[in-house]
């Protein structure tokens, strides 16, 4: 399921993008400023984010170069939203690193399109993950290390995708049981423990790049 985080600190606002976002069939949280943004960050990156550039303490500009300075939010699709309305301000969004900009006030048909644009394009983008010397192509299927065609199961394929995807970021045994194996199983842990232990030795010397987060899980790459 698509994930949006909302970070926009008018309450009006962030329940009405909310409420329209949810209406058409999206996930979407929203958060009333940068703080609790980057705890839940830490958690699971989302598909796209709404900023909004007016925030207390880290405003939005500060939050949009935090996340295309970080690996595990690079490529993550964000659209600024902002009461600012000049070429200026639009421009300087843009080279930060935003993929769209929306000046309030907007209507609600242009904001869910232009969301699900972005998701369509990231999808396209997102075909193949990387991290070291490990390859995913969610396309052909397949994973390679150093070049070299690996092969997994179907459940350590689905383990080292989620991973990808959430590159950086420490994701319990709970959130990959519901991922991979399409169910929440509260408390079983061991079936996660022991394909990761497979995945790794199918990995080589990468698969150390595989951390275990004590009382929480996994994480791939550098931490959030």
């Amino acid at each position: 399921m698509e994930l949006i985080y909302i970070i926009e600190d008018d309450a009006d606002i962030r329940e009405m993008e909310l409420y329209a976002l949810e209406s058409a069939g999206l996930t979407v949280e929203g958060f009333a400023e940068s703080g609790a943004f980057f705890l839940r960050l830490r958690e699971r990156v989302p598909d796209l984010v709404l900023l909004d550039i007016m925030l207390p303490g880290t405003d939005g500009m500060q939050v949009l170069k935090a996340l295309r300075s970080d690996p595990a939010t690079l490529a993550v699709p964000i659209i600024m939203v902002t009461a600012k309305t000049s070429e200026a301000d639009k421009v300087r969004g843009l080279d930060s690193g935003a993929d769209d900009y929306l000046t309030k006030p907007f209507g609600i048909m242009e904001l869910v399109s232009r969301c699900k644009a972005l998701l369509r394009r990231a999808h396209r983008r997102a075909a193949v993950f990387t991290y070291e010397g490990i390859e995913l192509d969610d396309d052909r299927h397949c994973v390679t290390v150093d070049g070299q065609l690996v092969e997994l199961t179907f459940k350590e394929y689905g383990l080292l995708k989620y991973l990808l995807q959430n590159a950086g970021a420490a994701v319990s045994r709970d959130r990959l049981m519901e991922a991979v194996w399409g169910f929440a199983f509260t408390g079983e842990t061991r079936t996660v423990d022991m394909h990761i232990k497979t995945l790794r030795q199918k990995l080589g010397k990468y698969g150390a790049h595989i951390e275990t987060v004590r009382n929480v899980g996994y994480r791939i790459g550098e931490q959030v």
